[in-house]
C-alpha cells in the first residue's frame, strides 16, 4: 500500500534519434522560458498557459501511465500530448476574453467548459503520473468536498457550489491551477533548476563530493560524514531529497556498505542529508520560493531566516555521525581520496557560480535575475578548464534535461494550485484552524505541536512544494490566530513538511535509499529521524527564540547561532549516549537540559548554558580525539 501511494508511471528511456529530438524540443522550450522570464513581462496567466500545456504535451509522452508502461508512448499518450497542445492553443488564443471576463457571473461557454474540463483531467492524471497516487487522491478528496460539502453539517458545511462554479474558479483564474505554485515554477524554480543542471553537468556535483571528501574522509566514520556534506551541497542544488538520495546516495551507500557500515545506518545517514538540502540556502528548494511568494517576504529574507537553522540541522546530523563513529570504530575512507589542493585547484571554478547567486541575492536582485545570472556563470566558469568546457550540444542538453527535471514538480504545483482554488471558495481554511484551536484550547505549546503533526501527514508520500502548500492553507490560519509571526510560522510549517520526505511510514526519500542500500525502508526511515532529530526541533526553537532565524539585534543573533551549535552537539551527545565513553542516563538527561538553557531567548539562562556546555563538550575533545585515532583501516566492523 506504501509503495502504491508513491508509485509514479514509467519514465521512458527513447532511442537516440528520438531522445536527441526531445531534448532538442526540451531545450526550446528552456529557452522559451528564461526568454519570458528575463526580457518580456507578460500576463501571469498566459505564462502558466504557455508554461503548462508545453510541460503536459511532453510529460505524457515521457512518464507512462503505469510503472510498468510500455517503452513507447501509446495512442492514448499521444492523444493526451495533443490535448495539451490543442488546450494551450485555445486558452492562448482566447486569453484577452479569459483575462477579462468576471468570474462566476458570466457563464462559461461550451467551448471554454470543454477546455476547461480537459485542463482540470489532464492536470489530475499528470498529477498522477508524476508523484503517485497519494496527492492525486488527496486533490480529488478536496474537489469531493467542494462539490458536496454543502450537504455536512456545521462547522464543515458550506454553500451549494456547482461543477461550472468550480471548474470557473479553478481553471478560468489565477487563484487555481494558474495559481502562485505554478507561476513560482514557472519563474525562479524552472531556471534555479537550470542552475543546478548546468552546474552538474559541468562537474559540480563531483567536485562539491570531492570537497566534502577531502575535508572528512580520512576522520573516524568519513565515508557518512562525506555523505553529510556532500548531501548537503548537492541537495541545495536539486531541491528534491529524493533526487539527491538518488544522485549522491549512489556512490556513497555503497561505499559505506563495502567499508563494512550497516545498509541501515548507510542508508539512514544519505536521508537525512538528503532532506536536509531543501532547506538549504542559498537556493533552497521550490517550496521555499513558493513560500516567499505566498508570504510576499522576498526571497533573500527566506535564505537569511533559512542560515543558521540549516547550520544546526546539518551539525546535529555530523555530530551524531561522529561520535557514532567513534562510538563503534566505523572506518575511514581508504587512501585513494584527493587532496584538498587537488581538489581546489581542479574544481575551484564552480565555486564562482555560487558565489555570483549568493552575491546577487544580497544585492537585492530578484530571485529570477539571480537565476539567469547564476546559470549563466555556470557556463562562463566551466569555459575556464578544458576539463569542465561544455560543448554546445552539452549546454543544449542541459536546457532539455532541465524541462525533463520540471516535469514532476510542474505535476504537483498544478495539483497544489487546485486545492487552493477550491479552499478559497469554501473557507476551508479558516475552519480548520478553528477546529485546531479547538482541540489544543488555543494552548500554544499544543498548538504547535498539532500543527507539526498535521504538516507530517499531509506531507507523507508528498512532494514537499504540495506538502507545505496544504500545510499553509490548512494549519497557517491556526499558528496567525495565535498572533505567531508570519515568517516563523511559514518557516515552522516549511521544515516540517520537508522532514515528511524521511518520516515514517510512507519516508519517501527512505524508500529511494532502500533500492540503494537493498534494506528495509522502514529501518532506514527509523534511523534517519533519529539521526534528524535536532531538525524536528528546530522549529519549535525559533518560535521561541526568534533569533535563530535572524529575528533581533546582532547580539541576540550571534548569541542564537553559539547557543544553537552547543545545543545541537549537545544534543547529539544525549541521543548517541557517548561523549569520551557512554554516557549514563543522568548524564545524557544533563546534556537535554544543557541544549535547552543553550537556545533559551533569555540571556541570563543562553549565556550559562553557552559556557558550561561549552566548556564540557571542548574538555572531552581531546581525549575523544584520541580514542578515535586507535582506529584502524583494517578492520571492518559492522556499522550501527
Amino acid at each position: 500500500m506504501m509503495k502504491s501511494l508513491v508509485s509514479t508511471g514509467r519514465k521512458r528511456k527513447f532511442a537516440a534519434l528520438p531522445h536527441k529530438t526531445l531534448i532538442i524540443i526540451a531545450a526550446l522550450f528552456a529557452l522559451g522560458v528564461i526568454y519570458g522570464n528575463l526580457f518580456v513581462i507578460s500576463d501571469p496567466l498566459i505564462i502558466g498557459i504557455l508554461f503548462l500545456s508545453g510541460l503536459f504535451s511532453m510529460l505524457f509522452l515521457v512518464i507512462g501511465s503505469r510503472a510498468n508502461a510500455a517503452e513507447r508512448p501509446t495512442i492514448i499518450d499521444w492523444g493526451l500530448s495533443a490535448l495539451s497542445l490543442a488546450t494551450g492553443a485555445f486558452f492562448l488564443w482566447n486569453a484577452d476574453v479569459i483575462s477579462s471576463r468576471i468570474t462566476l457571473l458570466e457563464e462559461l461557454t461550451p467551448l471554454q467548459f470543454f477546455f476547461g474540463s480537459s485542463l482540470l483531467f489532464l492536470s489530475l492524471e499528470a498529477t498522477r503520473r508524476t508523484t503517485g497516487a497519494g496527492l492525486t487522491v488527496v486533490v480529488l478528496g478536496f474537489m469531493a468536498y467542494n462539490l458536496f460539502g454543502h450537504l455536512l453539517p456545521p462547522p464543515f458545511g458550506h454553500g451549494l457550489i456547482e461543477y461550472s462554479y468550480l471548474l470557473d474558479a479553478l481553471i478560468f483564474t489565477t487563484d487555481g491551477v494558474f495559481g502562485v505554485p505554478i507561476q513560482v515554477v514557472a519563474s525562479y524554480v524552472f531556471l534555479f533548476v537550470l542552475f543546478g543542471t548546468l552546474l552538474s553537468f559541468a562537474g559540480g556535483g563531483d567536485f562539491f563530493f570531492n570537497l566534502a571528501a577531502a575535508l572528512t574522509g580520512k576522520s573516524p566514520g568519513g565515508p557518512a560524514k562525506v555523505a553529510v556534506i556532500s548531501s548537503g551541497m548537492y541537495g541545495t542544488i536539486s531541491g528534491s531529497p529524493v533526487s539527491d538520495v538518488v544522485a549522491t546516495g549512489s556512490i556513497t551507500i555503497p561505499i559505506m556498505k563495502r567499508l563494512g557500515y550497516s545498509a541501515r545506518f548507510a542508508g539512514a545517514v544519505e536521508v537525512a542529508a538528503s532532506t536536509g538540502g531543501s532547506a538549504m540556502p542559498p537556493i533552497m528548494g521550490s517550496a521555499a520560493f513558493i513560500l516567499a511568494e505566498y508570504t510576499g517576504f522576498a526571497y533573500r529574507e527566506v535564505v537569511y531566516a533559512a542560515i543558521i537553522p540549516a547550520i544546526l540541522y546539518y551539525l546535529g546530523v555530523f555530530s551524531q555521525v561522529h561520535l557514532r563513529a567513534v562510538k563503534r570504530d566505523l572506518r575511514a575512507y581508504p587512501d585513494d581520496i584527493p587532496t584538498l589542493k587537488q581538489t581546489v585547484i581542479n574544481g575551484w571554478m564552480f565555486v564562482v557560480p555560487v558565489a555570483v547567486i549568493v552575491l546577487v541575492l544580497s544585492l537585492g536582485y530578484s530571485p529570477t535575475m539571480t537565476a539567469g545570472l547564476g546559470a549563466a556563470s555556470v557556463v562562463v566558469a566551466a569555459a575556464c578548464s578544458p576539463r569542465t568546457r561544455m560543448s554546445l550540444w552539452r549546454v543544449v542538453e542541459g536546457l532539455g534535461e532541465t524541462t525533463l527535471r520540471i516535469l514532476p514538480v510542474a505535476g504537483a504545483c498544478a495539483a497544489a494550485g487546485l486545492v487552493i482554488g477550491g479552499l478559497s471558495m469554501t473557507g476551508l481554511g479558516m475552519k480548520a484552524a478553528n477546529v485546531i484551536m479547538a482541540i489544543s484550547g488555543a494552548d500554544p505549546v499544543i498548538t504547535l505541536m498539532i500543527a507539526a503533526v498535521v504538516t507530517i501527514i499531509l506531507g507523507l508520500g508528498m512532494p514537499t512544494p504540495s506538502a507545505y502548500i496544504l500545510a499553509a492553507v490548512l494549519v497557517g490560519p491556526a499558528l496567525a490566530k495565535l498572533g505567531y509571526p508570519l515568517l516563523q510560522s511559514h518557516m515552522f510549517l516549511l521544515y516540517y513538511a520537508i522532514l515528511s520526505a524521511l518520516t515514517p511510514p510512507i519516508a519517501v526519500a527512505a524508500l529511494a535509499a532502500a533500492a540503494i542500500a537493498e534494506e528495509d525502508p522502514f529501518k532506514i526511515a527509523f534511523d534517519a529521524v533519529k539521526l534528524a532529530a535536532v531538525g524536528f526541533l528546530l522549529p519549535f526553537v525559533f518560535i521561541w527564540n526568534p533569533a535563530i532565524i535572524g529575528e533581533g539585534s546582532g547580539l541576540q543573533v550571534a548569541l542564537a547561532l553559539m547557543g544553537g551549535v552547543v545545543a545541537a552537539i549537545s544534543l547529539a551527545v544525549a541521543i548517541e549516549g557517548y561523549l569520551n565513553g557512554k554516557q549514563n542516563r543522568i548524564a545524557r538527561c544533563m546534556f537535554v537540559g544543557i541544549a535547552v538553557a543553550c537556545v533559551a531567548p533569555f540571556i541570563y539562562v543562553a549565556i550559562p548554558g553557552i559556557f558550561f556546555g561549552g566548556v564540557l563538550l571542548v574538555r572531552n575533545y581531546n581525549t575523544s580525539s584520541n580514542t578515535s585515532d586507535k582506529i584502524t583501516e583494517s578492520r571492518k566492523v559492522p556499522g550501527a
